[in-house]
């Protein structure tokens, strides 16, 4: 005899994390299943029109209903207080499935500055080519994005913590702009996760996510999420069921694990950021360190308030210019170099010439992309091993 399953809504969100979405096979497997066909079959064709036709539910074809991405979705979703959740294939493909479904010809997005240097791409080199107008705005300057704010804005797009520098903005205040526009606000949550920020219980509409990030942790596979109102959702849904940007079922298996130990992953993360930020600051080769964990920081104060930490990723300049923090990075040894972020391994780049290269050098001086700029995630290592590391390569400039 099966036991009834506990109503979502009565649960907190570390038993979520574990839970929600999980479904079991006639075979009573524990862990969540791993459905990997490209297509359901049909009790008779009857049952076919009518799972085509969205007249009945069920599965039909694994771009757009898989029972182990809907499972991913459905926890996600419930993590972040949404009623329903869309995957995609990269955190990139949800940027472009929430453009491609929300905006058309002659309408306006409205855009943070300090946001990730392929999305300031997609903007402005191909969402634009369709017709879509695109302004940027200081990240934290709420007349900024008031002003800027025209007759057809259609969506407020952010990201908070912003990469690398670690501005936060006021998502409530944004989201008041956007709502009194008639717009839309769109958050990107992937440095903070649902563990540490819900952009929707502070008034935005959608909550964006780069499940590579820190949902996998270990830098195992791609992924993107949206989450927000059922009626937002299924306007995705139907860009992503007819154009294929879809997340795989084995990478939704993946993010799955990776939701479990979300929580316990942040907090260690966030720990051993925050206590790398006060000892950089204290390095003599160290000019500034950008970290919203830091009383010192602009907006120490407004994060503390809509977060519950600072998660991980860190951003400090060194005296000199690009060759003085090339070969910064380039002596340490434990270190990864690579652009990703959210790993439990510790990973440093530098942005001017990698997640921020494509922009314009105007572009990179507007958003505070300096040359001897460095950005660090702080894994989980020991946190006195990525000091010595980071000490090596700062040693190598003195």
């Amino acid at each position: 005899m099966s036991k009834d399953k506990p109503d979502n809504n009565s649960l907190k969100q570390d038993t979520l994390a574990v839970r929600a979405g999980s479904y079991r096979s006639a075979e009573g497997e524990h862990s969540e299943s791993l459905i990997l066909t490209s297509s359901f079959v049909f009790d008779d064709s009857a049952m076919g029109e009518q799972r085509m036709a969205f007249s009945e539910s069920g599965n039909v074809y694994s771009r757009y209903t898989n029972p182990t991405v809907q499972a991913f979705e459905q926890r996600l979703a419930l993590m972040e207080g949404a009623e329903a959740g869309i995957a995609t294939s990269s955190g990139m493909a949800a940027i472009l499935s929430t453009c491609m479904a929300f905006l058309q010809a002659g309408d306006h997005i409205l855009c943070s500055r300090d946001v990730f240097g392929s999305t300031t791409v997609l903007l402005t080199k191909y969402i634009a080519k369709f017709g879509v107008d695109v302004t940027f705005v200081p990240l934290t300057d709420l007349k900024a994005w008031k002003d800027g704010v025209q007759k057809n804005t259609r969506l407020l797009f952010l990201e908070t913590p912003s990469n690398p520098l670690n501005e936060v903005a006021d998502i409530e205040a944004v989201a008041e702009i956007a709502h009194s526009a008639g717009a839309r606000l769109v958050v990107d949550n992937c440095f903070c996760t649902p563990v540490l920020q819900k952009p929707l219980q502070l008034g935005a509409d959608m909550a964006l996510h780069s499940a590579t990030k820190y949902i996998d942790g270990q830098g195992r596979a791609l992924g993107g999420a949206v989450v927000g109102s059922r009626k937002d959702i299924d306007e995705i849904l139907g860009f992503v069921r007819s154009c294929g940007p879809a997340m795989s079922p084995f990478n939704a298996w993946i993010f799955l694990k990776g939701l479990e130990t979300l929580k316990i992953r942040m907090q260690a993360h966030s720990a051993n950021a925050l206590v790398l930020a006060q000892w950089l600051q204290q390095q003599d080769l160290v000019e500034q360190v950008f970290y919203a964990g830091l009383e010192s920081h602009p907006d120490h104060e407004l994060a503390a308030k809509q977060q519950s930490g600072f998660s991980g990723v860190l951003s400090f300049t060194v005296k000199g210019g690009k060759d003085e923090a090339w070969k910064v990075i380039d002596s340490t040894q434990l270190l990864s170099i690579t652009a990703n972020l959210g790993d439990a391994k510790s990973t440093i780049i530098h942005p001017a010439t990698t997640t921020h290269g494509r922009l314009s050098p105007e572009q990179r001086a507007a958003a505070g992309i300096a040359d001897n700029l460095i950005r660090v995630s702080v894994g989980l290592e020991d946190i006195e091993d990525i000091q010595a590391d980071l000490l090596r390569g700062l040693d190598a400039i003195r």
